[in-house]
């Protein structure tokens, strides 16, 4: 079978700057900050006291409050940010044939962690016979997906991705091939988080990945500065509609953009850390591009992993060089300097950003950086300083996952 072409015709998100999209791209260009003193549990005895953390969320007002209560955070997430995307996409599922031809792939890197904290102390405190039935349909890494493929009534495949960070990249790369082989007509996909609990928390801080800028913490997020000090864990879910072209172009769709390629490799190095020169990532960027039919010159923009960690900023800037040439002048940002690190949700919501990028021409800036650490470029097109204004016909969304994972989704301008 000839590959058919996917766009893209539906955006949604909840993140800590914002719950809808256009509000969301809005405070990327103006470099506002989602990161804040964490108020949701007691932190006064952790050496990180900040996290992107969504404090107006509030699953009563989407769906009803029976059926929230039996979700975790994580998969609330998703169900929302998936009525957004579905809202703004307009399409309709009450077809039943296009409902069998309608599948759903959302990543995770975590899943219910709120929940298992929640049981097991319930557990301790009041013994086994007080567990929730609910808690195993609750935790479960597949409870997003199964939660949207449910709510919308979609009977086409439907996956859960478990990929550390690099999960909501691999969801809808994979979900862009169902659509491009026929095995369906449209996707709803994308990736969702909710690891700011107490365990989560505490896993990274000993981990010593995370900014201690307690003082500071919507400046704490600093990609490629180099005085920049880890990364910033914070929670979210992104959701993008994928639709065959034909099919969204009889319904009279709008379309963002076109998902042109996709690429995906494992590093088979470390369990946490990129391989150094960042060889992993960049066959991953050049099977992109190779899938997607693009030269490596014809790129315009890179929405870069870009945690503000060492050892990921350094290897993402070799990959990019290493594919794109040392001399590459491709306009490159990190949107993590504003969100944080959402994790196995960041790449959907970094896609929403491209997409955002690709219909208003203008490319969202890494906020608080303001040196670029020598060995991350300082040659190289950052931008900073301020959103810039640009006609951007391809653009690059890159995904790098505890594990070795690496992901890299082409976009182009239609």
């Amino acid at each position: 079978m000839s590959r058919r072409r996917v766009v893209i015709t539906g955006l949604g998100c909840v993140t800590s700057l914002g719950q809808k999209s256009d509000e969301f791209f809005d405070a990327l260009c103006s470099m506002k900050s989602g990161v804040s003193l964490i108020e949701s549990f007691d932190v006064s005895n952790y050496p990180v006291r900040i996290g992107g953390e969504i404090k107006d969320f509030d699953i009563r007002d989407h769906i009803g409050h029976r059926e929230g209560k039996r979700m975790d955070r994580f998969t609330q997430f998703s169900i929302v940010s998936s009525i957004r995307a579905v809202e703004d996409s307009g399409i309709d599922f009450s077809d039943e044939q296009l409902a069998l031809r309608t599948g759903v792939f959302i990543g995770t890197g975590i899943g219910g962690i709120k929940e298992i904290e929640e049981q097991h102390i319930r557990l301790l405190q009041k013994g086994p016979s007080k567990v929730s039935p609910f808690c195993v349909p609750k935790l479960m890494g597949n409870a997003a997906s199964g939660g949207v493929s449910i709510h919308f009534g979609l009977k086409g495949p439907n996956m859960c991705i478990v990929t550390a960070c690099a999960a909501a990249g691999h969801a809808m790369g994979e979900a862009f091939n169902q659509v491009a082989y026929g095995r369906a007509d449209v996707m709803v996909t994308g990736g969702t988080e909710a690891a700011l609990t107490p365990i989560g928390l505490a896993s990274f801080c000993s981990l010593k990945s995370l900014s201690t800028r307690n003082d500071d913490p919507q400046t704490a997020s600093r990609p490629f500065d180099q005085d920049r000090d880890g990364f910033i864990l914070s929670e979210g879910a992104g959701t993008v509609i994928l639709e065959e072209y034909e099919h969204a172009k009889k319904r009279g769709a709008k379309i963002y953009a076109e998902l042109l390629g996709y690429g995906a490799t494992g590093d088979a190095y470390h369990i946490t850390a990129p391989l150094p020169d960042g060889r992993g990532a960049a066959r991953g960027l050049k099977i992109a591009l190779e899938d997607a039919g693009v030269n490596p010159d014809q790129v315009d923009y890179i929405n870069t992993h870009g945690t503000s960690t060492e050892l990921n900023d350094i290897a993402e800037t070799m990959a990019i060089r290493s594919v794109l040439g040392e001399d590459t002048k491709v306009a490159i940002s990190s949107t993590k300097s504003c969100t944080g690190h959402m994790l196995g949700a960041s790449g959907a919501v970094e896609l929403v950003a491209c997409c955002k990028a690709i219909e208003k021409s203008v490319i969202p800036p890494t906020a608080n950086t303001k040196k670029i650490d020598k060995r991350c470029g300082p040659d190289m097109n950052h931008v900073i300083g301020g959103a810039r204004d640009a006609d951007i016909k391809v653009a690059v969304s890159n995904s790098l996952g505890f594990g070795g994972h690496n992901v890299s989704l082409v976009l182009g301008k239609v």
